[in-house]
C-alpha cells in the first residue's frame, strides 16, 4: 500500500500530512504530529483516553482511520487553550475543582465535556454523567470531574 496525502484542519490550522492508508488517527496525532495530549489506552475504543473532536463530535481516535479526517476538523486537547496560553474554561475548571489526579483520562474527559457544553451550555448532572460515560477514570470516582463540568457551565452564563 502506498501512502496517502491528506489535508484537514487541526486545532484551527490547516495541515497536510502523508500517512499510511491503515494508520489510525491517534498514531498520526501522536507520532507524526507530536500531539501527545491524545492518550493511547486500550486501542479498543473502551477507555476514551484517545478522544478527540471530529467536526465537534467526540470520537475514539484509536478506532478511526487517519484518512477519515481528510477534509474535516479535528480538535485535540492542545487546541483548547488560546494561542497566548490562556486555558479554556473547562481546563480552568478542572484545575479549580481538582478534577485531575494522574491526568491520563483528563484530555478525553475535557473534550467530551466540551462537546456537551457546545450542544447544551447548561446541562443537568445526569446529562454530564452521560456525556462522560465513555471515558474511564481509575483515580477520582468522577465526583470532581462532574463538578468541574458544572463549574465550566456556570461560567458560560
Amino acid at each position: 500500500m502506498s501512502n496517502l496525502e491528506i489535508t484537514f484542519v487541526l486545532n484551527g490550522e490547516r495541515v497536510k500530512v502523508v500517512t499510511a492508508p491503515d494508520a489510525l488517527l491517534v498514531d498520526l496525532l501522536r507520532d507524526t504530529l507530536g500531539l501527545t495530549g491524545t492518550k493511547v489506552g486500550c486501542r479498543e475504543g473502551e477507555c476514551g483516553a484517545c478522544t478527540v473532536l471530529l467536526d465537534g463530535k467526540p470520537v475514539n481516535s484509536c478506532l478511526l482511520p487517519a484518512v477519515k479526517a481528510a477534509g474535516r476538523s479535528v480538535t485535540t486537547i492542545e487546541g483548547l487553550a488560546a494561542a497566548d496560553g490562556t486555558l479554556h474554561p473547562l481546563q480552568e475548571a478542572f484545575t479549580e475543582e481538582g478534577a485531575a489526579q494522574c491526568g491520563f483520562c483528563t484530555p478525553g474527559m475535557i473534550l467530551n465535556a466540551k462537546a456537551l457544553l457546545d450542544a447544551n451550555p447548561h446541562p443537568q448532572e445526569g446529562e454530564i454523567r452521560q456525556a462522560l460515560s465513555g471515558v474511564l477514570c481509575r483515580c477520582t470516582g468522577y465526583g470532581k470531574i462532574v463538578a468541574a463540568v458544572k463549574t465550566a457551565s456556570q461560567s458560560r452564563k
